[in-house]
């Protein structure tokens, strides 16, 4: 599962306990040479250290809500690369009053946003990195059990997650002809920041700890192990799929 000789973009570093910090630490572990980005002004600060830890040569702003910003990033990796291997997408948003409220209660403008963000914002990259993936390669977004089943207090980011596997399945059979592979990574629940927003969120994981088989939780580093292998070549004939990353919560009643 070595990654050497390729290139990736890691979207989502907001700090170490990050689902993308994971997934970039074990991917330049296994080899890959990588770009990051960050938020904002306010983010460069925490991210940039990390972004050192894993010798990233590209530290790049990227907020996709402000035109022009993600095109920049791509066109700067095309710039100085040339090419792409792999991209991970790990960037979910919901205003908070949205996120907070029952689905049928939420606002348009919250609904469209949260789309935007979290999902429509992984099209655009797919469509930005396609013509950079010469040879191939592996696009990977991070999704969550509440798209699948009815979590509580996941509210308006189950709908939308949901929006996102589906797109993943229809990206990876559209790309399959340019060798371009598209999973969805589904992580049982983590203390994340993104997460911190979720209402009772520490309620949830002691809850899913008690109900997986071996009474545990997954950690980033899980994360990342799995997300190196679907960017190696060992995962070459694997593509669509949504990979639930959770200690096995799934499977108990």
């Amino acid at each position: 599962m070595s990654l050497h000789g390729k290139r990736g973009l890691v979207v989502g570093i907001a700090n170490a306990d990050s689902i993308a910090f994971g997934c970039a630490r074990a991917m330049r572990a296994a080899g890959a040479e990588l770009a990051v980005t960050y938020l904002n002004a306010k983010a460069e600060p925490f991210v940039r250290p990390l972004a050192e830890q894993v010798e990233a040569p590209l530290v790049l702003p990227c907020d996709v809500r402000e035109p022009g910003q993600l095109e920049a990033v791509f066109a700067e990796i095309g710039a100085r690369w040339g090419r792409l291997d792999f991209v991970l997408h790990s960037i979910a948003f919901a205003p908070r009053e949205d996120l907070h409220a029952r689905v049928v209660d939420c606002s348009r403008d919250g609904f469209l946003l949260a789309m935007d963000v979290s999902c429509h914002s992984f099209i655009r990259m797919a469509k930005l990195a396609e013509p950079l993936m010469t040879e191939g390669g592996c696009l990977m977004t991070v999704s969550f059990y509440g798209a699948e089943k009815v979590v509580a207090d996941y509210n308006l980011m189950g709908p939308v997650k949901a929006a996102l596997e589906s797109t993943t399945r229809y990206l990876a059979a559209e790309l399959a002809e340019r060798r371009i592979r598209v999973h969805a990574l589904s992580p049982g629940p983590l203390a994340t920041r993104a997460a911190s927003g979720i209402a009772r969120f520490d309620e949830m994981i002691r809850k899913t700890a008690a109900r997986t088989p071996a009474h545990q939780t997954v950690t980033i580093d899980d994360v990342g192990g799995y997300a190196v292998f679907l960017a190696s070549d060992a995962a070459r004939a694997v593509t669509g799929s949504v990979v639930l990353i959770d200690h096995g919560f799934n499977i108990m009643g």
